[in-house]
């Protein structure tokens, strides 16, 4: 982008005006998608069934849609500017002036305590691991986001969290097997979204994020697939794990292994079609395979599980 273009761009985000189709947007409702994470407890805890547990669960996935809102609407009144240099994020609200970054700034904080106050109804574990998800999305918006592979650590960190807050709202144990799936499935995801992001952006990746000027395709790639590898080893070893036949009286969740296989080798595909390049979360909202074997895998575990 040019850069008179550029300069357009900004002056008019500067004059910017508030609209609620703005803010919503600015909230990203179609990220809520990632607080799923907080009903992995649930579910395999083998106590779906039990309508007083999963409401507590669905408060706690909204308490964590609050949260990640506010730190939404906080982080794109920081980095409006520098998503001027992105091909999509430069129409978010922000930047192409549909609500200023002052209200982002002001309200971004009102929803992360809101979220946070409903965690502390839901039990003390509960509200620590959302003020702690809050504390680390802070600590990454102002800092840790321009440090290399802090920032894939970061973003995997707040998927444990949710786990853990879902586990604690309704007073089970999070396995460690499955705290341990849920980190590398989280920084898998994270290190395919860097490499999109250098590939949408080529030579001015470093411009829109600073961090992406210490990684390289090559390397991401290397990091994709150990971790990928470590994902799918990990699941094996979680589904044949004595704790966790104990727990469900069975040894057939192995047999949910190939879903798992197949779904981490077809993102894996989907990362490197420039087409998909920089939306990662699109390619899972969209991708009919992805979403076949993502519904198998969880009617076949439900079947196992409370069958």
């Amino acid at each position: 982008m040019s850069v008179p273009e550029t300069a357009a761009l900004e002056a008019r985000a500067r004059t910017s005006v508030f609209t609620i189709a703005g803010l919503i947007r600015c909230m990203r409702p179609a990220q809520w998608i990632k607080n799923g994470f907080v009903l992995v407890p649930l579910v395999f805890s083998n106590k779906l069934t039990s309508p007083p547990l999963a409401l507590r669960e669905v408060l706690v996935f909204a308490a964590f849609c609050l949260v990640a809102s506010g730190i939404y609407l906080w982080n794109d009144g920081l980095d409006w500017k520098s998503d001027l240099a992105h091909p999509d994020k430069r129409t978010r609200p922000i930047p192409s002036g549909q609500l200023s970054a002052a209200f982002a700034l002001a309200f971004g904080p009102v929803l992360v305590l809101a979220g946070i106050g409903a965690g502390l109804a839901l039990g003390v574990w509960t509200f620590v691991l959302l003020a702690s998800y809050a504390a680390i999305n802070v600590f990454y918006s102002v800092s840790l986001k321009h440090v290399a592979i802090v920032d894939l650590m970061c973003i995997a960190t707040g998927f444990v969290l949710r786990v853990g807050a879902g586990a604690a709202a309704i007073e089970v144990e999070a396995s460690h097997w499955l705290l341990m799936c849920t980190f590398l499935l989280a920084l898998f995801l994270g290190i395919a979204k860097r490499r999109q992001e250098i590939v949408l952006l080529a030579g001015d990746s470093a411009r829109h994020r600073r961090v992406l000027d210490h990684y390289t395709v090559p390397w991401l790639d290397q990091a994709g697939t150990i971790v990928a590898a470590a994902t799918i080893v990990a699941y094996a070893l979680y589904t044949v794990a004595p704790e966790t036949q104990a727990r469900f009286g069975t040894d057939r969740l192995i047999y949910t292994l190939p879903f798992v296989i197949y779904g981490i080798l077809r993102y894996l595909r989907l990362v490197q079609d420039e087409e998909r390049a920089g939306n990662p979360t699109g390619a899972l909202l969209t991708d009919r395979p992805l979403l076949t074997c993502l519904g198998g895998w969880i009617l076949v575990c439900a079947w196992i599980i409370y069958h």
